[in-house]
């Protein structure tokens, strides 16, 4: 992870900045999966959290070798999204970095599927297991997520996307196909 691409949402009046994300992100995720990347990992420099500001901003860092990266951008997988962006070079990480673990994080949001589920496995009536869900549902997330369509599974999500906290010290990993992973960071700058 020693460089990075800078992908910039220009301004449009007729798309707001998180469709424009979304999009972008879904191509990049057709893009990682078709090239079986698991050494490619993305940030969001201008994330927000909050109930009523959770967004993943603007900014998209993606992060890798200077090769894979250059591989990635061979693959045109920009088409169409070329009028809404502005796209840095391959470009060297300041030597000074702190390094993030970014991550997928999953709620559990109560569905009648997962409670009546929970219901068979506990030996309890659907109510209870509806009411435990209830209030597992009523909790508010404060994580930026993005509307994602899974190139394996062909359904549509909520991708919730969590920083973790800054280290010293980078720590080595695979990413999945989103650019996410559980325990490897990527450069923070």
């Amino acid at each position: 992870m020693d460089h990075y691409i800078d992908i910039r949402l220009r301004p449009d009046p007729d798309f707001a900045p998180a469709m424009l994300m979304g999009a972008l992100y879904n191509k990049l995720h057709r893009a990682l999966f078709d090239l079986q990347a698991t050494d490619l990992g993305v940030s969001f420099p201008g994330h927000k959290r909050g109930v009523r500001a959770r967004t993943l901003g603007d900014h998209l860092r993606l992060h890798g070798t200077q090769a894979r990266l250059g591989q990635l951008m061979g693959a045109d997988w920009l088409t169409g999204m070329r009028d809404h962006t502005q796209v840095s070079e391959v470009l060297a990480v300041p030597a000074n970095s702190q390094h993030f673990n970014v991550a997928r994080k999953q709620f559990n949001t109560g569905s009648p599927s997962r409670a009546k589920r929970y219901a068979k496995r506990h030996d309890i009536s659907e109510d209870e297991a509806q009411q435990i869900y209830a209030k597992l549902a009523a909790r508010r997330i404060e994580l930026p997520f993005v509307q994602i369509n899974s190139r394996s599974t062909q359904q549509r999500f909520s991708l919730f996307i969590e920083h973790g906290k800054p280290q010293e010290k980078p720590v080595a990993g695979s990413f999945n196909h989103y650019g996410l992973s559980p325990d490897a960071t990527v450069p923070w700058f």
